[in-house]
């Protein structure tokens, strides 16, 4: 990545959503890594600064530490699903490693949703929440393709080094699942790419694999995002785009139905999990022993 990414510190109000065991947390604001299709970048987002300017929230560890010592359910504690913890800014301010501190020691449980191989820095640290409580890592993977990949998220390591990631959180025990979006109609919707990410999965021993159909979704932000990137990359690519689906929300493959044929015969033979539901009631639930309320 050229230049180093800009960031601006914020003293946050709070770190916690959501109850009743299941929470999530955001620490940054925007990302560096430059996926093509982002849709963290739709204007319903209401960022007030741009994207690649990373908002910080400094205070996240004093935040989390008050929120968890309140909290009278433990449960499981959900982070990036707006913005990568690992992102570049991460190897210096170090908050999502000082957070999963707190998590450790409060005893409760952590599903970390990325695409970067920073988060090996912190595998003791996910190992020893794991033996304690549960931890679940989450890698996005959209082609096996090095090349492509280069192309779609251009900021972060390729996909032979997530399922490397994959691999070493296999080694520990720490489950994993797979979020295998955005599949890009025209670009990365075929058998051969399905095929390879599925059975790369395979071999890494991941628990399930998320998916939510073949193809992507397109608001305003991301549109004009991703058609730029089109234009950069694909020439002619933005115009079959506009063709196929005009102005649609939802941009399904037109291979739609072969590949979640190909999708489910995979991951049934294989024993993993491959239904949103089933994927989020994983990540979501700590072991019944460590839920129980606190008297005080």
């Amino acid at each position: 990545m050229a230049g180093k990414p800009d960031m601006h510190f914020v003293n946050a109000k709070g770190i916690l959503t959501g109850s009743g065991g299941h929470y999530g947390m955001n620490i940054y604001r925007g990302c560096s890594h430059g996926c093509i299709y982002c849709d963290s970048r739709s204007k319903c987002y209401a960022f007030t600064h741009p994207f690649e300017d990373i908002e910080v929230k400094q205070n996240a560890p004093e935040l989390l530490e008050a929120a968890l010592r309140s909290k009278k359910k433990k449960g499981m504690i959900g982070t990036g699903a707006m913005s990568d913890p690992y992102m570049h800014c991460e190897e210096e301010l170090q908050l999502t490693g000082k957070c999963l501190e707190i998590i450790l020691r409060h005893e409760f449980g952590a599903a970390i949703q990325t695409k970067s191989d920073r988060i090996l820095r912190d595998i003791d640290l996910l190992d020893a929440i794991n033996r304690k409580t549960k931890c679940v890592v989450q890698m996005t993977l959209t082609t096996y393709d090095d090349d492509l990949c280069r192309i779609l998220e251009p900021n972060v390591c390729n996909t032979k080094r997530r399922l490397t990631v994959l691999s070493e959180m296999q080694k520990r025990g720490i489950p994993t699942i797979v979020w295998l979006s955005p599949i890009l109609p025209f670009i990365n919707d075929t058998e051969e790419n399905i095929r390879a990410i599925l059975e790369a999965c395979v071999s890494a021993g991941v628990k399930g694999v998320l998916c939510f159909g073949m193809g992507l979704t397109l608001r305003e932000g991301d549109r004009e995002y991703y058609y730029a990137a089109l234009d950069r990359h694909f020439p002619g690519m933005k115009e079959k785009y506009i063709r196929t689906y005009g102005n649609a929300y939802e941009l399904p493959s037109p291979h739609t139905k072969e590949l979640m044929s190909l999708f489910y015969r995979i991951c049934n033979a294989n024993g993993l999990l491959c239904t949103p539901d089933a994927c989020f009631e994983y990540l979501h639930t700590l072991p019944e022993k460590y839920t129980q309320m606190r008297l005080f």
